[in-house]
């Protein structure tokens, strides 16, 4: 498989036109992923671009490809969001790679109320972060859309939101499964998980009066990091993603 790369230029290129990575994408592609001049690439803008084409020069600090076939995919619909609880150590940032890779379209990171990392005043530098996680992991997944990372949010907006799509809350004593839940296919489906300690049981409360469902994986207990992952491979292959 040819190895993919993202620039926001692929989104306006054509056939024949050169398409030039450079920064930190061009170091990846020339040093890192050590493309060479005639080989095959795909470039894509994270936005349902994507080009296919030939590198014709390669140098850390740039690398020209030659576009050679352009497609445009439409976004995902449903779309599938993951609400994130900040979790201690890189626990969250785990659980958002596994979720980019096997088919989130957008993630939001939860201050929730048993939240050990608490982002407050850094809340931009955690934001960036995230964003820098997601992208990578959609480029190595080679995902035409690159999934949005949103603010951070309070158990306030997920009350909100419950109002407008399907919000299904990630608890291991619900008596529903997950596979036993179906979902409108012209609403988000918005996967909420909580952190190390659980969901507190006021904001449970809250989602549930909101409209949320509780639902469950199985019989047993997954850490923060990994729930969201395995939903979010539960959704695709209900949807027929995969």
């Amino acid at each position: 498989m040819a190895l993919h790369f993202v620039t926001d230029d692929a989104g306006g290129a054509h056939p024949d036109a050169i398409v030039t990575l450079i920064g930190a994408e061009a170091h990846h592609a020339a040093a890192v992923r050590r493309v060479r001049v005639d080989e095959e690439v795909t470039l894509g803008d994270g936005r349902g671009v994507w080009l296919s084409g030939v590198v014709v020069a390669a140098t850390p600090k740039q690398v020209d490809v030659r576009v050679t076939a352009r497609d445009e995919r439409p976004a995902p619909s449903p779309r599938f969001v993951l609400v994130q609880a900040l979790a201690k150590g890189d626990r969250d940032e785990l659980a958002i790679q596994a979720a980019t890779e096997l088919g989130v379209d957008a993630i939001v990171p939860w201050q929730a109320a048993r939240s050990v990392s608490r982002w407050d005043a850094k809340a931009e530098k955690g934001l960036a972060r995230w964003r820098t996680i997601v992208r990578e992991a959609a480029k190595q997944a080679h995902r035409a859309w690159v999934p949005e990372v949103e603010a951070v949010a309070r158990t306030a907006d997920l009350v909100r939101r419950a109002g407008e799509s399907t919000v299904l809350v990630l608890e291991p004593t619900a008596s529903v499964r997950l596979t036993e839940t179906t979902a409108p296919d012209d609403r988000d489906v918005v996967l909420v998980v909580g952190p190390e300690g659980g969901i507190a049981p006021e904001e449970l409360e809250a989602l549930t009066a909101a409209g949320a469902r509780q639902v469950r994986l199985g019989d047993t207990v997954l850490r923060t990091s990994t729930a969201g992952a395995a939903a979010i491979a539960v959704l695709s292959a209900a949807h027929g993603r995969w």
